[in-house]
């Protein structure tokens, strides 16, 4: 197993137009292949970002869908490991999946995760999102074998529950995808240490690439694309704009990190406090 590899971060501002999208991204692909990328990740519904009667019709099942032969083509003419971050397929008329692809080198997709968690949130400024109207929640955690070490696959909302990571941890992740379309002012507010922490507390790396920009006049993204060490060093931020970031990852950082502060090892059994009945607005 290679002790260090490459990683990047694909950061882009999807449109509503599937074709018009992957024309922006293949290019920055391709770039990072240019910078020794060996494994490429890309953003939360990579392959179009619109309102919800665009995304209906234009989503697509798996076995039709242009983005999966999109990226299984980019997989192959670059040779590298990519991360479709996510792309929206179609299961019904009016239900969708959030689902992210894993491709190997040969283009064989490897495997696949459906986002578990759902972004339903009201935003002050009067942001609201309803992700559970049009989604069908994932009902599994995933993890793949890398040539470096295992990945545990995850989706932005995804971040703001630290069992699930812990979970992906103790069954063999060294490395964390949190592909992710963030609002600015979660963004703002939340972004950095939320990955910092997910990153700390699993002794894992984090490589979390993000939307940018303006995507349609009622939807904008934060950006800054992250890979974070195992020790919850930001070793790149894709800043605001989009572009590739990159770097070297040392695959002995986890154990060293591990062994530092063995807190992955150190789970006690205990009873839970019951739950409280609480309102989401609460």
């Amino acid at each position: 197993m290679a002790e260090t590899f490459t990683v990047a971060c694909i950061q882009t501002t999807s449109q509503p137009d599937p074709a018009a999208t992957m024309a922006a991204i293949t290019p920055l692909i391709h770039q990072a292949r240019a910078e020794g990328a060996d494994f490429i990740t890309t953003p939360e519904v990579v392959s179009m970002l619109g309102p919800r009667g665009s995304v209906l019709a234009n989503a697509q099942p798996m076995e039709a869908h242009d983005g999966v032969k999109a990226f299984q083509d980019l997989a192959i003419s670059t040779g590298a490991w990519l991360l479709a971050g996510s792309m929206v397929v179609k299961l019904g008329e009016e239900r969708l999946a959030n689902r992210s692809m894993l491709f190997a080198p040969d283009g064989k997709l490897v495997t696949t995760y459906d986002k578990i968690h759902m972004f339903d949130v009201d935003l002050v400024g009067g942001e609201s999102y309803r992700e559970s109207n049009t989604y069908q929640p994932g009902d599994r955690a995933v993890t793949a074998d890398l040539p470096w070490g295992k990945l545990g696959m995850t989706i932005c909302y995804d971040m703001r529950f630290p069992y699930l990571y812990r979970d992906l941890a103790h069954a063999g992740a060294d490395f964390l995808t949190v592909p992710s379309a963030f609002t600015v002012p979660t963004g703002k507010a939340h972004w950095h240490v939320l990955l910092r922490a997910r990153a700390i507390e699993t002794g894992c790396f984090v490589f979390a690439a993000a939307q940018c920009g303006q995507h349609f006049p009622k939807r904008k993204s934060y950006g800054h694309s992250v890979i974070i060490s195992p020790w919850g060093e930001v070793l790149a931020d894709g800043g605001e704009e989009p572009g590739v970031i990159t770097a070297e990852i040392d695959v002995a950082k986890v154990k060293e990190a591990r062994q530092m502060v063995p807190s992955l090892f150190n789970d006690r059994p205990y009873t839970r406090p019951e739950a409280a009945q609480r309102d989401a607005a609460e």
